[in-house]
């Protein structure tokens, strides 16, 4: 189960795609867009064609209004899908990661433990701050174009064997997973996108599923109360398949519990059943940081540096930790020296990432309340800093003015805008209007990430912080924004 080697993997992939080529429904179907006429677009040429063409599909992560249902979020259709494809979910080992926040990171410690223990490693993560094919990895190498060009090609083919037309986040989810298993991963780390039952994701047997810290978001798409979102997140769940969760709030943890019944789960809390503990602490190696310990039948592990900060990552570090030791009873060889190094090694574009020294500027996709609140509390605990300025954008489908009041309680200045990418976006006027309801402090508005910059630059000293959070759009422009800038100036 080590790293396996170019000629075994170029075996495979001869294989598999031999199979794939034979792998086909006998009757063919047009694909339809619901009203009974053809939607076969064109065969993609190049990658430039191939990015339009899947953006020729429906994407409801930019539409404003989400039907949440098995027809517009229909597991039949993207099992049909992987069909065609050859069936590459039944290839490849995976784990299965769920929840409101927390799983872009607990995804990104898994992967980098498993990759430092000696596994190739396969990511799938959502969404995209700058490239697209940032949410395809393999060892920390996105897909290439080529790669990805080639395997869109491989559902045209047979896109009249389609009953139904793909979404977008079917496509992507379906060549991610022909991809690992082309490459012969020996395990794919697998994030949701939206909820957990009826997620393009959901179509996989994992050794082992996870479950981040739930709280209120996507509130039009999967209910208002946290008890739904809860219950359609627990729709991972599959009977057999141990679960881990991190610590959730009584009435959370209640549905979490009882759905695992229900499917015949065995389901495990850091902190209930697995004795974890965590402990901030500073020295002169790491500064600032926590650590955690966790401790079961086959692993234990004491003190161990969390990679990334704030104290809301101990947990979803004791999880990854968690999800680890169960794959101990797949036959995976996790050495505790490899876990320490592999934490230690972890990367995460996007969360309390500073990508400018003067001004500091960090860049936190923060997209709910409970994240925001994280995120200040995380600022306050690692960052030294007088005042903070706040450049803040959301989607309409966001806990907005949940989101306000955790901005009001940390933030010295907010600055309000929206991303350039977001259909959905909640414009800045109406941002404003109703942080003006709740608190005093000083905001202004501006129309873009630019604009923001530039009144935010303004309004801070050498000693201040400009934090741009809210979004992961506008976390994604403001990467590129800076990237940019960095280029053109030779830093």
């Amino acid at each position: 189960m080590k790293k396996t080697t170019k000629t075994k993997t170029a075996k495979k992939k001869t294989a598999r795609t031999s199979k794939k080529a034979a792998t086909g429904s006998k009757k063919s179907v047009p694909a339809t867009d619901g009203n009974g006429s053809s939607t076969k677009p064109a065969v993609p040429a190049g990658y430039s064609a191939a990015i339009r063409w899947l953006f020729e599909h429906t994407n409801y992560e930019q539409m404003r209004i989400v039907p949440y249902n098995e027809r517009t979020f229909s597991l039949d259709r993207m099992r049909k899908l992987l069909d065609i494809l050859g069936n590459p979910q039944e290839q490849i080992k995976c784990v299965h990661v769920a929840g409101t926040k927390g799983k872009g990171s607990t995804c990104a410690m898994l992967a980098s433990v498993l990759r430092d223990c000696g596994y190739t490693v396969g990511l799938y993560s959502s969404p995209h701050l700058i490239d697209l094919r940032e949410r395809i990895s393999i060892d920390g190498q996105i897909i290439s174009h080529a790669d990805l060009t080639s395997i869109f090609k491989a559902i045209q083919k047979h896109y009249d064997e389609l009953d139904s037309k793909p979404s977008f986040f079917d496509i992507i989810t379906a060549a991610a997973l022909r991809y690992f298993a082309d490459q012969a991963v020996d395990i794919a780390v697998l994030e949701t996108g939206l909820g957990g039952r009826l997620d393009s994701t959901n179509v996989v047997e994992p050794l082992v599923c996870g479950m981040t810290h739930i709280s209120l978001d996507h509130m039009n798409v999967l209910g208002k109360d946290v008890e739904k979102i809860a219950r359609e997140k627990a729709g991972i769940f599959k009977p057999g398949v141990a679960a881990i969760s991190v610590n959730q709030e009584s009435n959370v943890a209640a549905v979490l519990d009882e759905v695992a019944e229900q499917v015949e789960t065995p389901l495990e809390y850091p902190g209930r059943e697995i004795d974890f503990s965590f402990r901030f602490e500073a020295n002169k190696e790491l500064g600032p940081h926590t650590r955690v310990s966790v401790t079961t039948p086959t692993s234990r592990w004491e003190h161990l540096a969390v990679p990334l900060r704030g104290e809301h990552q101990a947990h979803n570090c004791g999880l990854a930790l968690a999800m680890l030791d169960k794959l101990k009873a797949h036959g995976f060889v996790i050495p505790e020296e490899r876990v320490i190094d592999g934490l230690a090694k972890t990367t995460l574009p996007g969360r309390m990432e500073q990508v400018w020294k003067a001004p500091r500027v960090i860049l936190d996709g923060a997209h709910n309340a409970v994240s925001l609140k994280s995120l200040i509390r995380a600022l306050g605990a690692h960052i030294a800093y007088d005042s903070l300025v706040v450049i803040f954008g959301c989607g309409q489908d966001k806990d907005v003015s949940g989101m306000l009041k955790e901005i009001s309680l940390g933030a010295d200045k907010v600055i309000f805008t929206r991303a350039r990418g977001n259909p959905r976006a909640e414009e800045p006027e109406d941002l404003i209007s109703k942080f003006n309801e709740i608190s005093g402090k000083m905001s202004q508005c501006a129309k873009n990430l630019t604009e923001s910059l530039a009144l935010a630059a303004r309004a801070v000293s050498r000693e201040d912080l400009i934090v741009i959070t809210g979004s992961f759009y506008l976390v994604g422009e403001a990467k590129k924004h800076f990237s940019e800038l960095a280029e053109k100036r030779g830093v």
